[in-house]
């Protein structure tokens, strides 16, 4: 006679197998083909004493921020500069802190682009699930974003990883001092300009030392901030120094798959299953390529 423990394993197996497959078990069988290769063009390097961040930037929204970082980079821009605001649990700040560093041929501010008209050929994987931040939650292009259908807007969020510009009071008073969120802030979506996210190399950023809250995250001792050694795009490295990274297609099915495995949580682990999950709860899968994990 099988015991009750035994009686209880082989009912949530069972239950399990009914919710579908695990995202172990689809993240095996997804194809070749929903792996893509990011545009090196659209890709910069974080060069740090603590490790690279790799920043995929954005290929349809934001484009007049993604033409200014590119122009920075390009210009060595941010070489010798430093990290020098890291909140816990909000955003690590890096740039010019003086302000008064020349930004070579890059603008001295920037429009907003907070949201944006669709562009068209826009292609949005809806999450399913109610959004408090958004009227759809879902992913474009490898991105986390929200859209409001009425309006026909869209805009990148907030989650872990996203590449945006600080700015001032004013909306057109972004430049240069990027930051990067460690933790998701969704409530600055539609404040701020998001265009790009750390694909690879979030530990690096992780690892950097934070500041006192009472100075707003400002590190007030400049010997403990961190350098950037240089911010270059990947197309200016030698091939033979990038790293190889590939991300899932987020418009494929096998994508949309894994967000009902990740709401369902079909693993024989779970005795509550919410059937629920948020737009920052959904990673990207982003893998080295097959002959660099080797």
């Amino acid at each position: 006679m099988l015991s009750i423990l035994a009686l209880l394993s082989l009912f949530a197996a069972d239950e399990a197998e009914k919710l579908g497959p695990t995202v172990g078990e689809i993240m095996e069988a997804a194809p070749e083909e929903v792996w893509l290769d990011p545009d090196p063009d659209q890709v910069i390097y974080i060069e740090t004493e603590k490790g690279t961040a790799v920043v995929r930037l954005s290929s349809n929204l934001a484009q007049g921020h993604v033409e200014q970082v590119k122009t920075l980079a390009r210009e060595h821009y941010y070489d010798g500069l430093h990290f020098y605001r890291v909140v816990h649990g909000f955003v690590a700040q890096g740039g010019d802190a003086s302000g008064e560093k020349d930004k070579g041929s890059a603008k001295d501010s920037l429009p907003a682009e907070f949201e944006e008209t669709a562009p068209e050929g826009f292609a949005f994987t809806p999450l399913g699930f109610a959004d408090g931040y958004a009227a759809e939650a879902g992913y474009t292009d490898g991105m986390p974003a929200g859209r409001d259908p009425e309006t026909e807007t869209v805009w990148l969020a907030h989650c872990t990883g996203a590449f945006a510009f600080g700015r001032d009071v004013g909306r057109d008073t972004a430049s240069t001092e990027f930051y990067i969120t460690i933790q998701p802030q969704r409530y600055l979506d539609r404040n701020l300009t998001v265009f790009g996210r750390v694909i690879y190399g979030m530990d690096a950023i992780q690892a950097l030392p934070r500041g006192n809250f009472g100075d707003g995250g400002v590190n007030a001792d400049e010997a403990t901030w961190t350098e950037i050694k240089s911010i270059r795009l990947e197309s200016e490295i030698p091939e033979e120094d990038r790293i190889d990274l590939e991300y899932m297609d987020t418009s494929s099915e096998t994508f949309r798959q894994l967000i009902t495995a990740r709401s369902a949580r079909a693993s024989e682990f779970f005795y509550y299953r919410p059937g629920y999950i948020d737009l920052c709860q959904m990673p990207l899968p982003v893998r080295l390529t097959p002959e660099d994990a080797e």
